[in-house]
């Protein structure tokens, strides 16, 4: 053990006449380890959620959307096209809608998608969350039986419909007659029922084939073309350079374009709890100026006693220095491992319950980020560091004549 460290130990574990210092850098070092366990929780919370909604949209959404200017009528060599491009792994069309569903107990406004069963699996999670039922039931009906239709988990509870049950959908466009225009009433069977994960799709989302939407909305061909990517980090440079390979005429956007302003509100928070929560830290680092400017006070003749013995300015002030280091290294270890575990503990037993309604999600995800976890170590001990060298100079600077003067 150097001698700087030995006499700063000495210090931190004063017992007797000095045992006051003890306890203030006892305090000092909760202080820090209180910090550095609530910003590792509050990053983990964070990041856990922004996690979460990202993997459930991706998994109700599709990577990239793909518009032509023009008609996509022939959607197969459209697909095609799109699928042989680089990273793209996987594509589908889609039509899109809204319509009334009806059942014997309630009704809904609901976003109907038209899909090629085959293909949207390869697009979306919808085939690998159905709960009930299958996508290929879309088109297993036969010519006497109703058009079938998936529903979402919270829409079929809120309907009372089950697999098997007949529904009615109405939609906005209809024929014209003497009275008006009336609306397209059209009975469905359901034949799935899938929960994604995400509130807003399994309330308020349903899936028939593409032909059907075709005739349900009086279309003659898709609206879009999904992709999914092998990299959901490369989908904006993907969507970028389809019009430059395919031409002009595509239009492409992402899935990040498409939730820019969920994401940036999310990163916003996580930055503005990290510096609030950081303030904690702050506060430790204050106690521990406080300690070192009382221990300087305290240890004044014993500082004059090693000077006149041949001590540097330089080795007496690396003696407060690591008194303030001990403290932050101790209480960062400790916080961190206390924040680690209750980010376990939170995580596997799911103890924090959150309506799902409101936030997407059922309960509060812990996720630490090695990255988050340096940068709060690594902050935290630099932190402690800065706030030992005013009271490391002061006691350098000392006199040992008048310090030894009145002893």
């Amino acid at each position: 053990m150097s001698f700087e460290l030995f006499i700063a130990l000495r210090y931190l574990l004063a017992r007797r006449q000095h045992s006051t210092i003890s306890r203030v850098s006892l305090f000092s070092t909760i202080g820090v380890a209180v910090g550095v366990m609530a910003l590792v929780v509050a990053l983990a919370l964070m990041t856990g959620l922004q996690g979460e909604l990202r993997n459930r949209i991706l998994g109700s959404q599709a990577h990239i959307y793909v518009w032509k200017t023009g008609s996509l009528a022939d959607y197969e060599s459209e697909v095609a096209r799109l699928r042989a491009l680089p990273g793209v792994e996987g594509a589908g069309p889609a039509i899109l809608g809204k319509a009334i569903v009806s059942s014997d107990r309630n009704s809904a406004f609901i976003t109907l998608k038209g899909v090629d069963p085959v293909l949207e699996g390869q697009v979306t999670d919808v085939e690998r969350t159905l709960t009930q039922g299958s996508l290929e039931g879309l088109t297993d009906q036969g010519e006497d039986e109703r058009p079938g239709i998936l529903l979402g988990h919270d829409l079929a509870q809120t309907l009372g419909a089950n697999v098997g049950d007949e529904i009615t959908l109405i939609t906005p466009g209809g024929s014209l007659s003497p009275m008006g225009l009336i609306p397209r009433n059209r009975r469905v069977k359901v034949v799935g029922v899938f929960q994604l994960g995400l509130y807003e799709y399994d309330s308020a989302f349903g899936f028939v084939t593409l032909d059907f939407a075709r005739r349900l909305f009086a279309k003659d061909a898709p609206d879009l073309i999904q992709l999914r990517v092998d990299d959901i980090w490369a989908a904006a440079g993907i969507a970028r350079s389809i019009p430059d390979e395919l031409g002009p005429e595509y239009i492409a956007e992402d899935w990040s374009e498409l939730n820019r302003s969920l994401f940036s509100a999310l990163w916003l928070e996580k930055i503005a709890i990290s510096i609030t929560i950081g303030l904690i830290v702050m506060v430790g680092a204050l106690n521990i100026i406080s300690s070192l400017i009382l221990l300087v006070r305290q240890k004044s003749r014993d500082i004059a006693i090693l000077k006149t013995m041949g001590t540097s300015s330089m080795r007496v002030m690396a003696i407060f220095m690591m008194q303030g280091l001990v403290i932050g290294v101790v209480g960062t270890t400790v916080g961190g491992l206390l924040g680690l575990g209750l980010c376990w503990v939170l995580d596997t037993y799911e103890l924090i319950q959150i309506p799902m309604d409101v936030y997407q999600v059922s309960h509060v995800p812990f996720i630490v980020q090695p990255l988050d976890f340096l940068v709060v170590v690594v902050v935290t001990i630099l932190i402690c560091f800065l706030a030992t060298i005013y009271p490391s100079r002061q006691a350098s600077r000392l006199d040992p004549v008048q310090a030894l003067r009145f002893e």
